[in-house]
């Protein structure tokens, strides 16, 4: 039998009421950047079944949500329930720069990856300059 003792349990009461319970979890952790002409976004989802995430994207708002259910069985008798369980949803406001039609996404290891592409025209260009006459000049944008 697994005993537990904890002098700090107010603490993690309070601490729960900010930050989630296993009734209301969390938000998803997020890591998010930019990789030479692409835009990442990982989760973690550790132990979330891969059919039970969806991810939509309208208005250039991104939405996630996720689920984590309890194991269930006749003869399973619950000793220990620390880990949050439910359904995660997390938002990310995308800018204009990116192509969300070409969204990517990949779940490996416990970990969502959302791979977007920067569009093409939030990438530098080059202009051409045209002085009088005929030569042409180039220059960056």
């Amino acid at each position: 039998m697994l005993m537990r003792t904890d002098p700090f349990r107010e603490i993690d009461r309070l601490t729960e009421q900010f930050f989630g319970t296993t009734a209301r979890p969390a938000v998803m952790h997020l890591d998010a950047y930019r990789d030479g002409d692409h835009f990442y976004a990982a989760f973690d989802l550790p132990g979330v079944d891969p059919d039970s995430i969806d991810c939509t994207v309208a208005r250039n708002v991104l939405t996630v949500r996720a689920e984590r259910r309890r194991a269930a069985g006749d003869n399973v008798e619950l000793v220990a329930a620390e880990r949050p369980m439910g359904t995660f949803t997390r938002q990310l406001f995308l800018g204009d720069t990116l192509d969300t039609d070409k969204l990517e996404a990949g779940y490996e290891n416990g970990v969502l990856t959302l791979r977007i592409p920067i569009s093409e025209r939030a990438k530098p260009r080059r202009i051409a300059v045209t002085p009088p006459g005929n030569g042409r000049r180039e220059i960056n944008a």
